[in-house]
C-alpha cells in the first residue's frame, strides 16, 4: 500500500512541475500556489535521493522517451535482441514532462535516466550547455549528414520528422508552397498546432521564419487570412480529416498514416522546403551504465536500429536507408536548416511572437 501512495504522489507531482518548469526547464522550480505542493516536492525529492525509485536503479539501463508506447517498446525490444542481457527500463511521457521530471530528479541529486530520447536538438543543446550530456561519438555517426548530430558527440539524431501540409481531398485548391496557404482560397480553411502546446510546431515556426521569403510576416499573412493556430498535431489531423478545415500544417506520419487507413486526406512536401525534427539520443553525464548506453546509441543509429524507425513509419536519418510506403524519396524532401544554438537563445522571444500574431495566452 505504500509503494501505491508514492506513486500517487509522483503523478500529482508531474502535473505540478509541468506546468511550472515548461518555461525553463532548468532553471529553479518556482512554486506560486498552494504552499502544501512545495513541500510535495520536498517530500518527493527526498524519495529520490534516498534510492526508493529502485526499481528503475537495478536496471541496467534507464531510458526516457517521448516516443508513443508502441514505438519506444518496439525500439527497446530491438535493443534487447541486439544485446541480450542487458535489463532496459524506459519511462514515456511528452518531452515537457520528461524533461520537467528529469528536473525533479537533477534537484534531488539522484537523475535516474542513462539516456534520453527526445523530440528536438534544441532541448538537448539547453542539455549540454547545462553540462548534462556525456560526448560520445558513435562510430555509426560516419553514416550520417553531419548536420544531424552534435560535432562534439553530445547528441545524435535517429529519424526525420518533418511538418508540412495536409489537406482534405474535397479542397478545391491543391496546395504545393507554404504560400499557398496565405492565398484567398484558404482564407478561414486553415489550422496548424500552437508552438505553445507543441515542441515541433515552435521549431516549424522558427524554421520559416529564418526563410528570407517567409520570415515572420508569412505568419501575419496567415493570421490576416483567417488561420487558427491551437493544440497539437493530432487536432489539426483530425480538424482536416473530418472536414471541419480543409488544410492544415502537421507533422507528416500523422496523415500518411491515417491516408493509408482510407482517411480522405493527402500530405504535401511544400517546393520552400520542411522544417523536422529529429528525435535525438544523448547519454547523460550522470550515468552509471555509460558502456551500456553507449551501446544503446549505437543500436539507434545502425542499420538495423533505422530499419526499426522505418517499418514504424518514420522517415530514417541514416543514409541509404528506404524510406516507408507513402513518403517520396528522400532526394525530394528538402530540410530547411534550424541551429539548435540560435533556436534555443531566441526560443523565448520567437514564442512570444507568435503568440502576439495570434493573439494566444500561454
Amino acid at each position: 500500500m505504500g509503494f501505491i501512495c508514492i506513486s500517487l504522489k509522483i503523478r500529482v507531482l508531474d502535473e505540478l512541475v509541468i506546468c511550472l518548469s515548461t518555461k525553463d526547464v532548468y532553471g529553479p522550480l518556482e512554486f506560486t500556489r498552494d504552499p502544501s505542493m512545495t513541500k510535495l516536492l520536498s517530500a518527493f525529492t527526498a524519495l529520490v535521493a534516498f534510492g526508493l525509485m529502485s526499481g528503475a536503479n537495478a536496471a541496467d539501463l534507464v531510458v526516457y522517451t517521448s516516443q508513443p508506447n508502441e514505438d519506444a517498446q518496439a525500439t527497446i525490444d530491438g535493443f534487447k535482441a541486439a544485446n541480450p542481457g542487458i535489463d532496459v527500463q524506459w519511462v514515456r511521457d511528452g518531452t515537457p514532462q520528461i524533461m520537467a521530471k528529469l528536473n525533479a530528479e537533477i534537484q534531488a541529486g539522484n537523475p535516474v535516466a542513462d539516456v534520453l530520447l527526445i523530440a528536438d536538438t534544441v532541448t538537448l543543446e539547453r542539455l549540454k550547455q547545462a553540462g548534462r550530456l556525456l560526448a560520445y561519438k558513435s562510430p555509426e555517426a560516419v553514416n550520417y549528414d553531419a548536420a544531424l548530430y552534435d560535432a562534439e558527440g553530445y547528441y545524435h539524431s535517429t529519424k526525420l520528422i518533418t511538418t508540412g501540409i495536409m489537406y482534405n481531398t474535397q479542397a478545391g485548391m491543391k496546395p504545393t508552397s507554404w504560400a499557398d496557404l496565405a492565398k484567398p482560397e484558404a482564407k478561414g480553411l486553415v489550422t496548424m498546432p500552437s508552438p505553445l502546446a507543441s515542441g515541433a510546431a515552435l521549431i516549424h515556426a522558427q524554421t520559416l521564419a529564418g526563410v528570407s521569403e517567409l520570415g515572420w510576416d508569412y505568419y501575419k499573412n496567415l493570421k490576416e487570412n483567417g488561420a487558427v493556430a491551437a493544440g497539437g498535431n493530432g487536432g489539426v489531423l483530425k480538424a482536416v480529416a473530418t472536414g471541419e478545415k480543409a488544410y492544415g500544417v502537421v507533422v507528416d506520419y500523422m496523415p500518411i498514416r491515417e491516408k493509408a487507413k482510407g482517411a480522405p486526406i493527402e500530405f504535401v512536401f511544400p517546393k520552400e522546403g520542411v522544417s523536422a525534427v529529429t528525435e535525438p539520443a544523448a547519454i547523460l553525464s550522470s550515468t552509471k551504465h555509460a558502456d551500456d548506453a553507449k551501446k544503446f546509441i549505437d543500436y539507434l543509429l545502425s542499420e538495423d536500429g533505422q530499419k526499426t524507425a522505418v517499418k514504424l513509419g518514420y522517415i530514417p536519418a541514416r543514409n541509404g536507408i528506404d524510406l516507408p510506403a507513402g513518403y517520396p524519396s528522400r532526394d525530394q524532401i528538402k530540410v530547411l536548416p534550424i541551429d539548435a544554438a540560435e533556436a534555443l537563445k531566441s526560443s523565448e522571444k520567437d514564442l512570444k511572437t507568435f503568440a502576439d500574431i495570434f493573439g494566444l495566452k500561454g
